[in-house]
């Protein structure tokens, strides 16, 4: 018996060894499940059956795909009208179970928000958020910010923040270029007795190098504050950077950065001058760093959580003198096109960097001015991969400049009507239709208040290199004057694509963009415009056309003769026609939200639960109203008690 009992003393005195090696093993893995943000949307799901379960689904698929050893993952669920998607990071250093622990706090966490339609939580570990509509190639939110450590560290605190600075800046330049955007390093604080700098960055694996890098720089900027801090880290939409005195990941671990910094190639007088260089620009880094230190040590007022709207980061300020030069003083050779809000200009900056410049057709008044000042604020900090990137703006010459990112393909019309007319294939054409449809969800419910954008048109949808469609001139019919007798609601829309209500009474919502879009649907799949009618006596304009096909069954008779469509896509090109011509109902109740349009558009099921489109009285009566129209933004009277306001909260 006393054997027996030995034997179980011992047993437990093992198990109890193990427990404690585990405890500590855990303490110094540093598992991530340390708070730093969590935000649920103002906004709630309309059947809270229907999206518990998506959400439940969406949750057990992350929990499946990070055991089958993801880091990374997304999901998708459509059941109903609130539908979920979702996401998962966990940091690279972390292990399958250490990213499941995460995640399970997390999930938990994040049930906070109960039935809105729309939440996301941030640990030091990972990241967990879902929306009801695509949020995947978001990068950066103006409510980023950064979380600094509320102890210094023992360091020398100048030779610190330089080691700081310098390993934080190089992370922000390679982890774009490392494949799956995760990077962590080590840098040694020169002076100090074997102390280090240790950091990682990573970006999520939905957004492109561009983007990683945008949401790098912004992090990157924010945690400039922290230092001399012991710690800090940046969180955004897209990205995370942490750095820390203390290691928080394995040595074996670290990613050799070297190979991602180069620019070129190099002899031993380039190193030395680099060298030499690089001496003298640390010690004015250092002079730099300590003025700034001094001069920030003031009390900064609270910044609000990630999803809030909190204060807004202004554009790059640019001078005219040198937008004169970069388009070589706004040459008829480098315009790229015209527009309701001004001509665009191709330029080439100092550095290099190709841009596209608008010459804003607007008043030099102080109000005028004031308006471009904060509405330009805003548009600066909307940040989506199917929306044109604004860079910066110059207020301050003969005319209001906007400097927007370039567009190699320049805009859809183009290669629905113009030069390259049938060169799109119908998996290019999908892109555009989704890819446009989900930049509109985010101007309406994603972004922190409502941007209706009023002249959706294939000119106004532009290509990047791989033809994906980014929309541009968004926010900019809130500038047109007051003072225009004719614009006495501030009417902003070319007839042919704008919705009855607005262009007959001046009722304006998130639904005047949604008609537009369904028009622009029908042009895309069809090659015709709008307001083109055919020279055959009795012939329909488009929109006619396509209710007449879709009523008769034969939808494909309206799709363009250069498409050689296959089996299942002749199929897609249905729907797509039938979601077109549900945006494009006279009723703006009837038709559906913008994220609504991307559920329906990437749902594979059948459109049979949804009710059938109702047909326009107008397209019977011949009024055609929105249909005879010119090239331009046009403008139109409308009734005096209509509002017009292009940034409107959103109350749904």
């Amino acid at each position: 018996m006393k054997k027996k009992e030995g034997m179980e003393w011992k047993m437990l005195l093992v198990a109890a060894a193990w427990i404690c090696y585990y405890m500590v093993k855990m303490a110094n893995s540093d598992a991530g499940i340390n708070f730093l943000n969590e935000g649920c949307s103002i906004y709630n799901v309309s059947s809270v059956l229907d999206f518990s379960i998506n959400l439940n689904n969406s949750f057990s698929d992350l929990r499946s795909q990070i055991n089958g050893g993801k880091n990374f993952a997304t999901t998708q669920r459509f059941r109903g009208v609130d539908s979920v998607y979702a996401m998962i990071q966990c940091r690279d250093y972390m292990s399958t179970a250490e990213c499941l622990s995460c995640f399970s706090v997390a999930s938990t966490k994040l049930r906070n928000c109960s039935a809105a339609n729309g939440g996301r939580v941030i640990y030091d570990g990972c990241f967990l958020r879902y929306e009801r509509s695509d949020f995947y190639g978001e990068t950066t939110r103006d409510a980023n910010r950064e979380y600094c450590g509320n102890r210094n560290t023992s360091a020398p605190a100048t030779a610190f923040e330089a080691a700081v600075k310098g390993l934080l800046n190089d992370l922000q330049i390679a982890t774009p270029r490392i494949q799956g955007f995760f990077a962590a390093s080590k840098r040694e604080v020169i002076g100090a007795n074997n102390e280090s700098v240790y950091a990682i960055a990573q970006c999520v694996q939905t957004i492109d190098s561009v983007g990683c890098l945008a949401c790098m720089q912004v992090a990157h900027n924010n945690l400039q504050r922290c230092p001399p801090t012991a710690d800090g880290r940046a969180v955004d939409s897209g990205c995370f950077m942490r750095y820390s005195d203390t290691a928080f990941f394995a040595n074996n671990q670290t990613t050799n950065l070297e190979s991602y910094l180069k620019t070129g190639g190099s002899g031993k007088k380039t190193a030395l001058i680099g060298g030499v260089a690089g001496g003298v620009g640390l010690l004015l880094l250092i002079v730099v760093l300590i003025a700034w230190f001094k001069l920030s040590r003031r009390k900064r007022a609270n910044r609000g959580d990630i999803l809030g709207a909190t204060e807004l980061r202004g554009p790059t300020s640019y001078s005219y003198r040198d937008l004169k030069s970069a388009t070589k003083n706004f040459k008829e050779e480098n315009k790229l096109g015209e527009g309701g809000f001004g001509d665009v200009y191709k330029g080439t900056l100092k550095n290099g960097k190709i841009v596209a410049v608008k010459k804003l057709a607007l008043g030099q008044s102080r109000r005028a001015k004031a308006d471009f000042a904060s509405e330009v604020t805003l548009i600066s900090n909307v940040h989506h991969r199917n929306l044109v990137r604004l860079l910066g703006c110059c207020s301050k010459g003969p005319e209001l400049l906007l400097v927007y990112e370039y567009m190699a393909n320049s805009s859809l019309d183009r290669f629905l009507f113009g030069q390259n007319k049938g060169s799109l294939v119908w998996k290019q054409r999908l892109d555009v239709i989704i890819g446009t449809a989900q930049g509109l969800a985010y101007l309406h419910e994603q972004f922190h208040v409502c941007i209706i954008h009023r002249d959706i048109k294939p000119s106004n949808i532009l290509l990047d290199d791989e033809f994906q469609p980014k929309i541009a001139d968004f926010g900019l019919a809130r500038l047109l004057p007051d003072d225009q007798t004719h614009l006495s609601t501030k009417f902003a829309g070319t007839l042919g694509y704008t919705a009855p209500e607005y262009a007959i009474h001046g009722q304006l919502s998130e639904k005047v963009d949604t008609y537009s879009y369904g028009v622009v649907v029908l042009e895309i799949i069809s090659g015709r415009k709008s307001n083109e009618m055919i020279a055959d006596p009795g012939s329909d304009y488009l929109l006619k056309r396509a209710w007449r096909l879709y009523e008769n069954g034969s939808h494909l008779e309206l799709v363009d003769e250069s498409l050689d469509l296959n089996e299942h896509e002749a199929e897609e090109v249905k729907r797509m026609i039938e979601i077109a011509l549900m945006c494009t109902q006279t009723s703006p109740a009837l038709r559906p939200t913008m994220s609504e349009v991307v559920v329906l558009l990437k749902s594979k099921g059948s459109l049979i639960e949804h009710p059938p489109p109702t047909k326009p009285p107008f397209i019977d009566n011949e009024e055609r109203v929105g249909v005879h129209g010119d090239k331009s933004t046009s403008t139109a009277s409308s009734s005096s008690n209509a509002t017009a306001s292009i940034t409107q909260v959103s109350g749904r």
